[in-house]
């Protein structure tokens, strides 16, 4: 079907008034009394993933139930889409905007130069500029953890992993994991499959079923609803095991699911949205890992005799050596590296 001209310049004000109307019909439809807090997210796929989306939705309702904000979420899948919520918050005088994801950097950077009043905060971000400031979670010192228990579980030393976009945090979480596993034991090889997705469920299952044929019989993965396949897969196979991330999975695939490496979302979004309503905030670099107890490994305890007592041992040495800095779970390329103008990236990175 072609497109009159007027339906094309009208398209752009089109797009502007459903993402409007979105943020509306979002943050009106909660009965509990707000105060004068406006607090928006974005998030790139669905709050049902139960891993990254629906973590930072957890994170917007505790902010709503200790802090009484009036909040509001958008999912978002497309450059485009994503450039017009951060612009609909804005202009709608939202105080706070959390822009879930490593991708959002270079939109928020643009939107925060025209609406100076809106403070952005960038998971897993890269730099601070304007009004915008990234939340840095390193995810692969919980990932180095579960290597390490993956790596004393295998029976065939095949590990699998399944990400979804090749995106530098999540491959900075799966080298992690390589490096726990290997720490325990050397002969262990690695398969890793990206989806190009992080929403198709049927895609994950698929490579599941691939690895495991492959001789994979512990997964990993950092691929939000597309995982969900992944659980599916491994659900059905008895003696394949898989290490969630981002939340704990342990009731994806009960009996299945030995810990998992989690980020506590909500805990790290209620700290900044504390600072924004008290008028405290200040534009920096937030950096969280073992130390912080936002990032941690979370063990099912009902799967504890599947881990030695001996790397159980080396895993509570190597927590420890991590959080205090003289273990390094793996690499960090410069891209990720966030940094505040004029200063040199490494320097900008607390501990």
């Amino acid at each position: 079907m072609q497109l009159t001209a007027l339906q094309v310049r009208l398209r752009p004000i089109l797009r502007c008034w459903f993402f409007a109307a979105t943020l509306l019909s979002a943050s009106n439809c909660s009965p509990h009394k707000t105060s004068g807090l406006k607090v928006g997210l974005v998030t790139p796929g669905s709050i049902t993933d139960a891993a990254w989306n629906s973590g930072a939705y957890a994170g917007l309702l505790r902010i709503r139930d200790s802090l009484g904000a009036h909040i509001s979420h958008v999912e978002a899948t497309t450059p485009a889409e994503q450039n017009e919520a951060l612009r609909a918050y804005a202009a709608q005088g939202y105080d706070l905007v959390f822009a879930h994801g490593f991708e959002f950097q270079d939109l928020a950077e643009r939107v925060s130069a025209r609406y100076p009043h809106t403070v952005f905060i960038v998971t897993s971000g890269r730099r601070v500029r304007y009004n915008v400031s990234p939340l840095i979670f390193r995810l692969e010192e919980a990932s180095y953890l579960a290597g390490m228990a993956a790596g004393g579980l295998t029976k065939t030393n095949v590990l699998g992993f399944i990400g979804g976009i090749e995106l530098p945090p999540i491959k900075a979480a799966y080298q992690g994991w390589v490096n726990g596993a290997r720490a325990v034991n050397p002969r262990v090889q690695s398969r890793s499959v990206y989806l190009n997705s992080f929403d198709d469920v049927a895609a994950g299952r698929e490579a599941a079923l691939a690895l495991i044929q492959a001789g994979a019989d512990v997964f990993h993965h950092n691929a939000d609803a597309a995982a969900l396949g992944l659980f599916q897969a491994v659900k059905q196979r008895p003696g394949v095991y898989v290490f969630g991330a981002n939340s704990d999975q342990s009731r994806l695939a009960p009996g299945h699911v030995p810990g998992s490496a989690v980020i506590d979302l909500p805990h790290a979004f209620l700290l900044v949205a504390t600072e924004v309503k008290q008028s405290r905030f200040v534009p920096r670099v937030e950096v969280f890992g073992l130390k912080s107890q936002v990032v941690k490994y979370v063990p099912d305890p009902s799967l504890s005799r599947l881990v030695s007592p001996s790397v159980q041992a080396a895993m509570k040495a190597a927590a420890d050596s991590i959080a205090e800095g003289t273990l390094l779970a793996a690499p960090r390329p410069g891209t990720m590296e966030a940094r505040v103008p004029g200063h040199s990236p490494h320097g900008a990175l607390p501990t």
